[in-house]
Parts: structure tokens; C-alpha cells; sequence
């Protein structure tokens, strides 16, 4: 079977125009690297030392002028026609305050990856499940017999991604709020959004600019083009009067005119697709995931077979409710990514909590735990670690579960597994962030997934 190999669109719009890449990581490189393809006269501003800057140092080989170290400010007086930023900096920011005042245009990477792509794009947002739902729908589509690529905010800078594909081929990206915001023309073919709480309003000031943000990949969406919304939320409800693209919506919670969740039965606008109890990871905010990637599979044309075959192998995503194996009988998840209560509680909900010891605690942000305290009754036993064990003893004690106190998650382990029996799961949720310990939640993880191997290696019998 002879296919095209991908030959990203060729455009003239950043030929000989002045660009400033700001920020670089594995997004802003990919960009900076496109921009010079694309005939972009490109100057890369990051603020790493360069000596300590490897990307900077392979941009300045190959010719593209990089300035380190510091964020000059007069470096806007040169006259540029665009600045892509790097999605965590922020728009308080006095280079990016600068770039506006001076009419000059800010956008992300993801926006130059529209720009160049033959690929139809399937766009994922939402404040939790973006990561699970955007794996399932490129496994469902994959598993289809169709050719799907991961791109965006999971770790596969979209510019990138996007100049090796072709229109045989679909890219399905996960999009944060904050890359969202540096869009102008990126429309993609199916939108979903997951669900909206409030979350990283540190950045954004209001749930209202952050929702308004998430809304933003809608926005040149026709008829022609789906938008699939969450309606367990009144919120999508009241969104899906204001936009011009064909509305799918799913639910668990009542029949849609999309995927819903009836009698433990998913369906999509009628059609049963696969008991709810054969998806492969628990838990109902995975049910709301599975459902949002039923809709996306049936409007691209995958067939029932393979929707099942894929979300009853799911095995979740690495550090996400992550499900390693057992050993005589006990069950390890790894979900590291739990960085805060909300994430934690929906772990819990897919367990009977008399058979779970659960493994928390992290960096402390200075809040207390009492909102969890429902969600943690009944547990077998909590093992806990770091700055915020003391506030967590607390909260174990108004629900009365017992506890333990490890060093470090290696040691949590351990003793989680020593206190477990066949029948019991193991849980790595810690309800906090990791850098009291940790550098990141990844690292926090992988510990957890080398004591499980190191355990499993011990087993017995």
C-alpha cells in the first residue's frame, strides 16, 4: 500500500518576517526549528544560561540566532511580526505585556502546527482527562485501521508532529487552556472538552477567562465539524447555545443524543457498544473518557468491534490509575498524576475502599484534607509520606482509617504491600503535588513502578 509520506503544507505567511520564539522546551525548539524551514528569520529568547542551554546550543549550529540568560526587553524594539510563546509563561509576563502594546501578534506553537498540517486535527481540553481520553481516542482510531498520531500538551510538540504527517492521516492533540490562548485560525475537524473545573487560575485569573479560553477551540468550527461536550455539566449545556459546530454530547448521567451510559451499557445515539464493566480501567470519570471516545470512534467511522477490543484492553496511561499487575493477589495502580484531592477522590471512586491501602501525601500547599475524609472512609489503611502527612493524619483520623508513615514512596510500598492481602489493591494517589520530594509527579511514579518490580521479583509461591 503506497501512501504519501507527509509534506507539510507549504506556506508564505512567515517567509522573511522577523519571528521571536520566547520560552523554549521541547515546544519552543520544534517551533523554532519549523519557522526557519518555513523562511522565518527566526531569534530564539529563552532564560537559561547558554552554557547550560543544549536546545539553544544546537539552534545556534544550525544558524538560528538564540539570546540567552535574560529576557531583554529592548529585544522587542526590532521589528517583529510575530512572537510564539511557550504556553507556561504566563501573559502577565513584561515580554509578552511588550509584544501586545506593540500590535504585535502572540501565538503558540500549536497554531503553526494548523497552519502546516495536510492532517485533520481531532483537538482534546478539559480540565481533567485530557491525557486518558486523547490515548483512547488514538488507540480506538489506530485499532480501526485508521493512522493516528499523538501530538500537544502530551509530549509531542504538535509543529513537529505535524510536518511528517499526511491527509491520509489524523493528528489528535491534546490542547491546554494555555496553548489555546495563542491560537488565531486553528480549527480542528472534532473538538472535545472533556469538562471544565476550576483549575489553574493562578494563570488565569477567573474560572470565566480560563472557561473562555478552553472555549477558544471552537471558534471557527462550521457546521461541518463536531464538537463533542460533557453534559453531566450545566455548564456544556449553557456553552452549546454559542457555537456554530455540530453539537455531539455524551453523559453518564442521563440519554443523549451521543454517548450515554444506560442500564451499565455505553451507547452511542442508540446502539449498544460495550458493558461499562469491561472497560479496562476503573473508575466513573474513566466511564466519561470511554464515552467521549465512543463519540469521537463513531464519528470517524470505527467500527463496535474495535472500540471494544481497545477500551476493554486500556490499561490507562503511565502514572494515570495506572495498573502495573499483582503479585499474590494484591493489585498495584500507580497514579502519581493525582496531584491534587479532586484527582484523588476520582481515583478512589472505581475501588471498594475496604480493600484499598492508599499511599498520599506530597508537597504542602497549606490545605487541609477534610474534603477528602468522605472519600477515604472505609479504607483498609493509608500509608503516609512528605510535607503534608501531618494534615493528612488528620484527616484519617476524622474517618478513621488507620495509618502508617513511610519515608519515601519506595518504603510506602513496602509497607503498603507487607499490610496487603490477595484480594486488596495497592493505590499510589497522592493527593498532592511531588516537589517537596521529587522533581516531578514522573519521577514520584516511576519509584513506585521499580518497588513494584522489585516486589514482584521477591514473590513467592
Amino acid at each position: 500500500m503506497y501512501r504519501k509520506i507527509g509534506s507539510m503544507k507549504k506556506i508564505s505567511q512567515f517567509e522573511n518576517q522577523k519571528v521571536l520564539v520566547l520560552g523554549l522546551a521541547r515546544s519552543g525548539e520544534a517551533a523554532a526549528r519549523l519557522l526557519a524551514k518555513l523562511g522565518a528569520i527566526v531569534t530564539v529568547n529563552d532564560g537559561k544560561p547558554f552554557d547550560e542551554n543544549p536546545a539553544a546550543q544546537s539552534l545556534l549550529e544550525e544558524g538560528i540566532k538564540v539570546i540567552c540568560g535574560s529576557h531583554p526587553l529592548e529585544l522587542l524594539d526590532e521589528a517583529f511580526a510575530y512572537m510564539v510563546k511557550n504556553p507556561g509563561i504566563p501573559y502577565a509576563n513584561p515580554m509578552i505585556e511588550k509584544a501586545l502594546a506593540k500590535g504585535i501578534p502572540v501565538i503558540t506553537e500549536v497554531e503553526l502546527a494548523y497552519l502546516i498540517s495536510d492532517a485533520p486535527i481531532i483537538g482534546i481540553t478539559g480540565s481533567n482527562g485530557k491525557t486518558t481520553t486523547t490515548t483512547m481516542i488514538a488507540d480506538v482510531l489506530n485499532q480501526g485501521g485508521q493512522s493516528a498520531h499523538l501530538s500537544g500538551n502530551i509530549g509531542f510538540p504538535a509543529s513537529e508532529v505535524a510536518q511528517s504527517v499526511s491527509d491520509q492521516d489524523t493528528l489528535v492533540m491534546e490542547l491546554s487552556s494555555f496553548q489555546l490562548m495563542g491560537v488565531e485560525s486553528f480549527k480542528p475537524h472534532i473538538a472535545v472538552i472533556t469538562n471544565l473545573m476550576p483549575t489553574h487560575l493562578d494563570y488565569h485569573g477567573s474560572f470565566e477567562d480560563y472557561v473562555a479560553a478552553k472555549w477558544t477551540i471552537q471558534n471557527h468550527m462550521t457546521a461541518e465539524d463536531f464538537l463533542v461536550l460533557n453534559f453531566n455539566q450545566e455548564l456544556a449545556k449553557e456553552l452549546a447555545q454559542k457555537t456554530q459546530a455540530s453539537l455531539v454530547p455524551f453523559s453518564s448521567q442521563e440519554k443523549v443524543d451521543g454517548a450515554y451510559l444506560e442500564a451499565g451499557v455505553l451507547y452511542f445515539r442508540g446502539e449498544a457498544i460495550m458493558e461499562a464493566v469491561d472497560l479496562g480501567v476503573p473508575g466513573s470519570h474513566n466511564i466519561e473518557n470511554a464515552l467521549a471516545a465512543i463519540a469521537v470512534a463513531k464519528l470517524s467511522g470505527v467500527d463496535n468491534a474495535s472500540i471494544r477490543e481497545t477500551l476493554s484492553q486500556f490499561g490507562g496511561v503511565k502514572h494515570r490509575l495506572q495498573k502495573l499487575g499483582s503479585i499474590d493477589g494484591v493489585q498495584f495502580y500507580n497514579d502519581s498524576k493525582s496531584t491534587n484531592i479532586l484527582a484523588t477522590q476520582k481515583a478512589l471512586s472505581g475501588f471498594d475502599n475496604s480493600r484499598v491501602i492508599l499511599i498520599a501525601g506530597g508537597l504542602d500547599r497549606g490545605n487541609e484534607f477534610d474534603e477528602l475524609v468522605p472519600d477515604i472512609a472505609g479504607l483498609k489503611a493509608m500509608v503516609l509520606l512528605g510535607e503534608s502527612a501531618p494534615r493528612l493524619k488528620r484527616a484519617a483520623d476524622k474517618a478513621k482509617v488507620p495509618y502508617i508513615e513511610a519515608k519515601d514512596v519506595a518504603q510506602a510500598a513496602q509497607l503498603a504491600f507487607a499490610n496487603a492481602s490477595s484480594g486488596d489493591v495497592v493505590l499510589l494517589s497522592p493527593a498532592n503535588a511531588s516537589w517537596d520530594m521529587y522533581k516531578n509527579f514522573e519521577i514520584r511514579g516511576d519509584e513506585f513502578i521499580a518497588s513494584y518490580e522489585s516486589l514482584k521479583g521477591g514473590e513467592h509461591g
